[in-house]
């Protein structure tokens, strides 16, 4: 299933993408996509069941914004210097284990809402990213699990970064992930079943409609799977929790001098493979 909120923001209501392409609205059945949901099996099973059946009325207002697909994430875990192609454009030796970094949940917006570019940037740069939703609470999964058994589907999302305020400033990575709107995620949850390998996607990202990003996620350093395991180690995962799993080469970091830094006025449009596409414009904060 593709599930999605619909509305302003702090009003999404819950909706469904269908096999046509109509959407349809889920408010009937669900208060809201979030964690709670997420966790309960059986309203799952009704919301497939009520697709099936073709009962769902289209929603009323089609050309709605969309906000982000999950509502009230407790955490977004990021991995960063996931990708070989990645590691290599950045200069940096290739990860013994994950690199684990948060973001506010309230830096995750809508997937075409626009991103502001913080007073002082000078460096703010993109990154395309294939986003984890948990649906059970991981803890200490072991290594005769299945990690994917405790997703509950999977998104884009735009981790966007300040480098300046990542890496000269001082201090962990913190200041240049969480600056208002660095987060956009969606459009939509793509539930597990409709994502049979996480290890073939494509990820592509334009600015102003130059590609930018053109990778895939069989070139990460640490899959899927074995994220979800590893980070369960370190602290509990529950429904509704977000894990951004990295980005492949193509960062404006990565690009020779002058580097390309995002301005006001640029136009991000990115996409994974099934999930699909997001686009924002950007301005000074």
């Amino acid at each position: 299933m593709k599930l999605l909120r619909v509305g302003n923001a702090g009003e999404e209501r819950p909706a469904l993408l269908d096999a046509a392409g109509t959407l349809r609205d889920l408010s009937g059945l669900v208060s809201d996509i979030d964690g709670a949901l997420l966790a309960d099996e059986f309203a799952l099973d009704r919301i497939r069941a009520a697709a099936d059946t073709g009962v769902l009325p289209a929603l009323a207002d089609s050309g709605a914004r969309i906000g982000p697909p999950v509502g009230r994430i407790g955490k977004v875990v990021c991995i960063g210097l996931n990708y070989h192609d990645h590691a290599e454009e950045t200069g940096a030796a290739i990860p013994a284990e994950p690199v684990i970094f948060f973001k506010a949940a309230d830096t995750v917006v809508g997937p075409n809402d626009t991103v502001l570019v913080p007073r002082r940037s000078e460096k703010t740069d993109w990154e395309v990213e294939l986003a984890i939703v948990i649906g059970r609470t991981a803890r200490y999964v072991s290594d005769d699990e299945d990690p994917l058994a405790y997703v509950a589907g999977y998104a884009v999302s735009h981790d966007v970064s300040e480098r300046e305020f990542q890496i000269e400033r001082g201090g962990t990575w913190d200041k240049g992930k969480n600056c208002e709107t660095f987060n956009p995620l969606g459009p939509w949850l793509v539930t597990r079943d409709e994502v049979p390998d996480p290890q073939a996607l494509s990820l592509k990202l334009w600015v102003n409609g130059e590609l930018k990003q053109d990778g895939s996620t069989a070139q990460q350093i640490f899959p899927v799977a074995e994220v979800v395991r590893y980070v369960s180690q370190f602290m509990t995962l529950y429904p509704g929790d977000v894990i951004n799993t990295g980005t492949p080469a193509g960062v404006a970091m990565g690009q020779p001098e002058p580097k390309p830094y995002l301005r006001a006025g640029d136009v991000v449009e990115l996409e994974v493979e099934g999930l699909g596409r997001q686009r924002q414009g950007l301005k000074s904060a």
